[in-house]
């Protein structure tokens, strides 16, 4: 009958037919996809060598300091405002 190599002769035949028109996007995808592979594993590749002789500088993220925060401070949060006046009281 048919041997292995014959089945999957005709698989890819009827894969191609039946797949004909997503095969050119398929390939396309695929090799944007390399290229953003390769021009990333390029760019890790220069950031090491880059990096190998000097220590890289801290990463600063926006809204993170490196100050303790309003609770390690002796007076409470609510006493004073930022501009240093105190707040208004209650009436009642």
């Amino acid at each position: 009958m048919f041997g292995l190599s014959e089945l999957a002769i005709i698989l890819i035949v009827v894969i191609a037919v039946l797949a004909a028109k997503k095969l050119p996007d398929l390939a396309r995808s695929a090799g944007k996809s390399a290229r953003i592979l390769k021009a990333e594993a390029r760019a890790l590749k220069e950031e090491e060598q880059g990096t190998a002789g000097e220590q890289a500088a801290p990463r600063v993220i926006q809204g993170e300091t490196g100050a303790p925060g309003p609770a390690a401070t002796d007076a409470p949060r609510s006493a004073t405002r930022p501009g240093g006046e105190e707040p208004p009281r209650a009436q009642g």
